[in-house]
């Protein structure tokens, strides 16, 4: 831990410091010794973690009281995400699987669902990504057709995460071709999928990706060969669905930057730690400038990213439209983290190298954060459209 810690503290209310500690003393406690023990032998996230998250309402930050949640938003969000990605990565993705199933459900189906999201027994996993539809959302090509009774659906799904250990699905699929060959991302619609945690519905079928990360949870590639759903499967209008999952984007990406600056301050905090008890040459390696001057500039980046998250979160939490500052942080953080968690390995240098020490779990992971949400190439092609124009 940071000497000062107003490193991690500067710019929040009383009651965003009070969450921010609850989460952080529940990583230390909870998630950081089951992240060491299970992530070197590609364990699961216990189920265990998973009912102790939602005890402290952590799957229900941003679900509305009115359903159980508590109602909080964007910042409080990412407060939290930033703590456990210091312990463990996927944990803090897992907080996404709940948090979610704001949109599209009748006031009925909000009522069912989403107490059971905040307790935890009701969490999300998203297909969307297609082998020729990743960054490019809206070359989206799996097919929803309309039957006499409700829907068909056919095609191949990328990077489900969580789809094993999901309650449900949400699907995006191509009700429609688009009117424009511009206008691509028309005809995509939203389908909900309930289904039995731990398999597989009928007419879908899944191979797990070989990941070099993201561990504690599956990565699926889905195929959906004919699976049939009832009518009001459809979540909102039909063919809008592409603009339902641009709905909640500024957000996930404020996520990811929290995300990546938690595994950067992980990198840091145990970089410090073992400065401090490596002996080099009769001196704790914390006494050589090298080191020094590293460490300075590992918090220096972190807390720059921190701070253009939280004035993101804040844009976000007033209503406004944070498109563009979303994408820069989600640029500036993952670029960071990167950097950062290699930095923290270097100073380990041979130990860094084992899965001895957590630091190579957190490099491993900020490795990733470039990628998922969509990569820094499109993050830097949103933001030099806002700049220059298309």
């Amino acid at each position: 831990m940071l000497p000062n810690d107003d490193f991690v503290a500067g710019g929040l209310t009383d009651d965003q410091r009070a969450l921010q500690l609850l989460a952080r003393e529940f990583t230390m406690r909870e998630v950081l010794p089951v992240a060491n023990e299970l992530d070197p032998i590609e364990g699961q996230i216990p189920m265990s973690l998973r009912e102790k998250m939602a005890e402290v309402g952590f799957f229900g930050i941003m679900v509305p009281e009115e359903y159980g949640g508590l109602g909080l938003g964007a910042m409080e969000y990412c407060i939290v995400a930033e703590e456990l990605a210091r312990g463990w990565m996927s944990v803090a993705s897992i907080l996404a699987r709940g948090n979610s199933l704001m949109h599209g459900l009748s006031e009925d189906q909000r009522k069912k669902y989403l107490p059971m999201m905040v307790r935890g027994e009701f969490l999300n996993a998203t297909a969307l990504s297609e082998p020729e539809a990743g960054s490019d959302v809206a070359n989206i090509s799996c097919r929803a057709t309309r039957t006499d009774d409700g829907w068909v659906i056919n095609g191949t799904k990328m990077w489900c995460t969580f789809a094993d250990g999901a309650d449900f699905l949400t699907v995006f699929a191509r009700t429609a071709p688009p009117s424009d060959p511009r206008r691509r991302h028309e005809g995509v619609s939203t389908f909900f999928v309930p289904k039995q945690r731990g398999t597989f519905p009928d007419g879908i079928s899944g191979t797990k990706v070989r990941k070099i990360g993201y561990r504690g949870w599956n990565t699926w590639e889905l195929s959906f060969d004919n699976f049939a759903l009832p009518a009001d499967a459809l979540m909102g209008q039909e063919g809008k669905g592409f603009r339902m999952a641009m709905s909640f984007l500024d957000t996930a990406r404020a996520h990811t930057a929290a995300r990546s600056i938690g595994l950067a301050r992980g990198a840091l905090e145990d970089s410090i730690d073992y400065a401090k008890t490596r002996i080099v040459f009769g001196d704790p390696i914390e006494k050589f400038q090298a080191i020094r001057f590293k460490i300075a500039d590992m918090a220096t980046q972190i807390e720059v990213a921190r701070q253009m998250m939280y004035a993101v979160c804040r844009q976000i939490d007033r209503g406004e439209r944070a498109s563009t500052q979303a994408s820069m942080v989600k640029l500036f953080a993952s670029e960071m983290s990167e950097r950062v968690t290699s930095e923290g390995l270097q100073i380990h240098a041979g130990a860094g190298y084992t899965t001895d020490f957590a630091v190579e779990r957190y490099w491993r992971d900020a490795r990733l954060t470039k990628i998922f949400e969509g990569t820094s190439e499109i993050q830097q092609r949103i933001i030099s459209d806002a700049a220059l124009g298309r």
